[in-house]
């Protein structure tokens, strides 16, 4: 076993009790850090959230908020982790030494009743309160002080607040007492950090290299790869082996279903998975890239991801699940699906025998099943380019953010002089499997974009796929989202032309 270390609020901690699957939140509550607590154990409920020093580019970090409940305690060797106790601590010495902003804000404005959530939501705070991208919207520069910054919204983005905060930075954060807005007020009324910050000036210094580790017991390993050589040779002799990345899906395996595999292998910082690639025929998306890494990375290229991602989940979860694990794992409800199939992506595998790239819509053969081999990995993910003219992503479910998906629809047309010159269609919640559309693609290509066409299409759209009843929807509900989802579309891009879209 290596020698495993934690650094947390400054001070470097030894890692040596702690097995192949103990959690960070078990870890840390060992250590008596027991402000992150327990809630749902599946990454729901943001009760756990702490905060890791994670890459930003050239030679900076970005404080990034991750659920503790879900990721073993060993995959953070060599990181830098910080709790609630040690945002308002002196660095390294664990004392309390003063409230930190986001404490104080919480506390003045009354963000806090039983405290069992608040140490969870002032992570998640710190975390936007230190993205270095905030900033107030132009109509907000004017200063607000007091009860005229609390409750204030852009008029351009209700999810924004006048000092740029945006609360989709929470939204994998529940509270059950405190009620949200003393919460959201506090959010709102933040400043930006001070030059003596040092949390703030941390991230003007590389975050740590992720070395390889190794932890062995109770019958089960943990390795982090140095190399995807070395990926593979563990995969040759142990091809069932776990892969994870962010364990956003692992994770809760462990947790819920007692899941104890005998070799997990992580794959999050092996630098040949975490590619980003824009060139003029695609774009090559590397598979352990973190979804919030490839929204920043990407930067509204693609606009069917950009409203993919704020309905994936919730910036906890996206802060730590990658493409590759949500399409590895096979779920027919994963949200990334329905519209990377949309968008006409493909899968690049690799093995050490080489690669090869499949499309996405070839790549499932069943429930939790696709043609990847024994030994194989995805690498990436290639969407081609130019993307579609006319694009959405609609995911119906009980709750608007922070949910699983009933029915999710992913949805990309191409008109060329008034007709549907392409069009992909993909869906999630209605198969065994994530689905191309092909009866509606086959009514709308080549037809004239024209209402009844449109109609026809819907009608065809409700009979995809073979949808089920269970606790999250109907097969006859599920039938009807499909049908409306499109009209839904229609009625978000019909021509100008009132003769055509009447």
């Amino acid at each position: 076993m290596s020698d495993i270390r934690v650094t947390v609020n400054g001070r470097a901690r030894s890692c040596a009790g702690a097995g192949p699957h103990t959690r960070l939140l078990d870890w840390l509550r060992d250590e008596g850090l027991t402000g992150a607590k327990e809630g749902c154990a599946e990454g729901e409920c943001g009760a756990c959230a702490v905060l890791v020093a994670r890459p930003d580019g050239e030679g900076r970090s970005r404080w990034t908020s991750v659920n503790a409940c879900l990721p073993p305690a060993v995959s953070f060797d060599g990181q830098e982790v910080v709790t609630a106790e040690g945002l308002g601590a002196a660095p390294g010495t664990g004392t309390a030494a003063e409230l930190h902003p986001v404490q104080q804000e919480m506390a003045v404005r009354g963000g806090s009743q039983c405290g069992y959530c608040t140490p969870g939501f002032v992570c998640s705070m710190a975390a936007e309160y230190y993205r270095h991208e905030r900033a107030a919207p132009p109509a907000a520069q004017e200063e607000r002080t007091g009860t005229e910054a609390v409750g204030e919204e852009h008029a351009a983005d209700h999810e924004c607040g006048p000092n740029g905060f945006d609360l989709h930075a929470l939204s994998g954060n529940l509270c059950r007492c405190t009620g949200y807005r003393p919460i959201r007020d506090a959010a709102y009324a933040l400043g930006t950090p001070a030059e003596a910050d040092l949390l703030r000036r941390r991230q003007d210094r590389p975050a740590p290299p992720a070395p390889p580790t190794r932890v062995a017991a109770d019958n089960a390993r943990f390795v982090r790869p140095g190399s995807l050589e070395e990926l593979f040779e563990h995969l040759e002799d142990t091809p069932d082996a776990q892969l994870v990345a962010g364990s956003t899906d692992a994770g809760v395996g462990v947790n819920i279903q007692h899941a104890r595999p005998p070799l997990t292998l992580a794959v999050d910082r092996l630098e040949q998975l975490r590619t980003l690639e824009v060139g003029q025929e695609r774009i090559e998306i590397g598979a352990a890239l973190s979804l919030s890494e490839v929204e920043r990375g990407l930067a509204g290229r693609v606009p069917l991801l950009d409203q993919l991602f704020p309905q994936f989940a919730s910036r906890l979860i996206r802060n730590a699940a990658t493409f590759g694990g949500n399409l590895g794992t096979g779920s027919p409800i994963g949200d990334s699906a329905p519209a990377l199939l949309a968008l006409g992506a493909s899968v690049v595998l690799a093995s050490a025998a080489g690669e090869r790239e499949v499309p996405l819509d070839e790549y499932y053969t069943g429930y939790r099943r696709s043609v990847r081999e024994p030994g194989e990995i995805i690498r990436a993910v290639r969407i081609p380019l130019p993307t579609a003219e006319h694009s959405a992503f609609y995911k119906i479910a009980k709750r608007r953010f922070d949910d699983i998906s009933s029915v999710a629809v992913g949805i990309a047309v191409q008109l060329e002089d008034g007709s549907v010159s392409s069009v992909r269609i993909g869906l999630g919640g209605v198969a065994a499997t994530p689905i191309r559309a092909r009866a509606a693609e086959d009514v709308l290509r080549g037809a004239p974009w024209h209402r009844d066409t449109v109609l026809a299409a819907a009608a065809a759209l409700a009979g995809e796929g073979t949808p089920i009843d269970d606790h999250r929807a109907s097969a006859r509900y599920r039938s009807a989202m499909l049908e409306q989802a499109l009209l839904k579309f229609w009625a978000q891009h019909a021509p100008a032309d009132p003769e055509v879209s009447r």
